[in-house]
């Protein structure tokens, strides 16, 4: 199916900025990282002085967490570009999204032995207050190739509301640590931290311990995964749904499939460059790329793991992923439904103020959820 017209002008960009990219690599024989996806980084090259100087002020003005506070510093262009990265992804809310529903938080620290502490936020939802009755639950992880991203950025906050509102679900979202400060496995354990937490201290929280998933997107999808392997060779807690979206499950790259790339007119060697960034900004020693926590597909046994439902999109190197795992999951005898859908890219969930398929793709997120209150 042809791509969507909505995403013309936004490829135009990304084409040119990619291209860019590597001819400056080539410059600097090894490149320099990049700290968000390709329209995150047009953005920072573009952004107005006073918008850069708006994100500045904010940052400066934040209070951070006691978990955020235990991080290393990030460099100062790599913090530059994670403002400008919020900066944009607040502008893509208001653009192209949908705002989230006033619905009731409460955050919590979460410890994590060996680790940094993991902050926390629980969307239930209700309003005003947690529901009379234990609700069910999803341990959430955001994308964002591991080294941008987080609980507060607007999209991202947006879309945890709406789901808990629409799914009756409450949504635990975990602001793991980013790469390259804390390379994996650091974001799985606390993950995984934060999933025995939820358990623990589902009654005070009123949660239904019964009625538990995981989720994630992209990144985050990778780790929603890692989390669900670790409970089953630790604790075995009764997880009840894994709901991966555009999920990266092999760090190797060995799924990748570059026929999204090329139809979308961008060079396979300038997007393989991409995906081996991030990879390497997350893991730091490529032999930890074979690491079942790392990528799940190649753990030695998916057995017994929650059933799996997961979500990819045409025109994107990540489909192959969503596929792979669907099907290894299925040879395991794990339930697993893989759905792609057509005409559309990675980012395509966040866009449900625009784009039909993003509309369908949050009601299917939700119809996901919604199994739970069944489990």
């Amino acid at each position: 199916m042809p791509l969507d017209p909505f995403f013309a002008d936004r490829l135009q960009r990304q084409r040119r900025h990619m291209i860019a990219q590597a001819l400056e690599g080539l410059k600097r024989r090894f490149g320099w990282p990049w700290f968000m996806r390709p329209a995150e980084e047009a953005a920072v090259r573009s952004a107005p002085a006073a918008e850069k100087g708006r994100a500045r002020a904010a940052a400066r003005v934040e209070v951070r967490s006691k978990a955020e506070a235990d991080r290393p510093r990030p460099s100062t262009r790599r913090a530059e570009h994670r403002r400008i990265a919020l900066s944009w992804d607040r502008a893509e809310l208001g653009k192209v999204g949908t705002p989230g529903p006033d619905v009731h938080t409460i955050e919590r620290v979460v410890p994590v032995p060996g680790h940094p502490d993991v902050r926390v936020r629980v969307y239930y939802p209700t309003v005003g207050g947690r529901p009379e009755a234990p609700v069910p639950a999803t341990l959430t992880f955001f994308g964002g190739a591991f080294r941008i991203g987080g609980i507060d950025y607007p999209t991202t906050d947006a879309a945890n509301r709406r789901r808990a509102a629409d799914a009756g679900v409450a949504m635990v979202a975990v602001d793991y640590a980013l790469a390259p400060e804390h390379r994996f496995p650091t974001p799985v354990e606390q993950g995984h931290a934060a999933l025995e937490w939820l358990f623990a201290h589902a009654d005070e929280l009123g949660l239904d311990a019964a009625r538990v998933g995981v989720a994630g997107m992209s990144a985050g999808g990778n780790i929603a995964a890692a989390v669900a392997l670790m409970n089953r060779d630790r604790g075995r807690l009764p997880l009840r749904l894994q709901l991966l979206e555009v999920p990266v499950v092999d760090l190797t790259g060995r799924h990748i499939d570059l026929g999204a790339t090329r139809g979308l007119g961008i060079p396979s060697l300038i997007m393989v460059r991409e995906l081996r960034s991030v990879a390497s900004t997350y893991l730091g020693r490529r032999a930890d790329a074979r690491h079942a926590y790392a990528s799940p597909v190649r753990a030695e046994s998916l057995a017994e793991l929650p059933p799996a439902v997961i979500l990819t999109a045409q025109y994107d190197p990540l489909r192959g992923d969503g596929a792979a795992y669907a099907a290894a999951l299925h040879e395991a005898g794990v339930d697993a439904t893989a759905v792609q859908y057509l005409g559309v890219t990675h980012d395509t969930a966040i866009f449900t103020g625009v784009l039909a398929s993003a509309r369908r793709w949050h009601a299917d997120v939700v119809a996901a959820l919604r199994t739970l209150h069944d489990a």
